[in-house]
């Protein structure tokens, strides 16, 4: 990748190869997480945060290097892959090359107890702001977080993204950036009084 004539080999997933190969102007944007070593340093890039976030959590895991993790975004998308935790689905982490039976478990165990962790973020989130959350992340970055938190609470993935969606058009101008936890609020709030 070319950044301003400087260049830098970056690792990506498949997922994010085939997003850049329909871009026909040759621009391109991604997130790059840095991994460093005593002897190297990697660039790995990804179109979403959401990917890019995946791989963060995937990196966590005991026994998990950026070469697996970005195998198992090769293999499975971030989303595909969140399903495959929630429904404890170990046979389909094992058919992506060089995932066994132990290290699915062990991606299966960890990532569900982060997610369990989210969860419980999210509905302290509901109960108030916390002090120094205001401002954090962009927009996208919270469209995204909070999508995720409410699939999370047992949302259907378009619902969840149509109740976002309309919390993000309801923030009053004069309240300055939406925040994950107003956002959160209002889309449950939204949720319930649908559903």
């Amino acid at each position: 990748m070319d950044v301003g004539g400087v260049g830098y080999a970056l690792q990506i997933p498949l997922s994010t190869y085939y997003q850049l190969a329909n871009r026909a102007n040759g621009t391109v944007s991604l997130h790059v997480y840095t991994h460093v070593r005593e002897d190297a340093l990697a660039l790995f890039g990804f179109a979403t945060t959401s990917e890019r976030a995946t791989f963060e959590r995937l990196l966590r895991i005991t026994g998990v290097g950026p070469r697996m993790a970005l195998g198992v975004l090769s293999g499975i998308g971030a989303d595909e892959l969140e399903r495959a935790v929630v429904d404890g689905d170990r046979e389909r982490l094992q058919r992506i090359p060089g995932i066994g039976r132990k290290t699915a478990e062990r991606i299966l165990l960890e990532l569900r107890d982060r997610l369990e962790r989210d969860v419980r973020e999210t509905r302290r989130a509901d109960d108030g702001p916390r002090p120094g959350a205001e401002g954090a992340g962009g927009t996208e970055e919270i469209r995204l977080d909070a999508v995720s938190a409410l699939q999370n609470l047992g949302y259907a993935r378009q619902a969840a993204h149509k109740a976002v969606e309309r919390a993000l058009a309801e923030t009053p101008p004069g309240e300055g950036p939406p925040t994950l936890e107003r956002v959160l609020k209002s889309a449950l709030r939204g949720l319930v009084q649908s559903g």
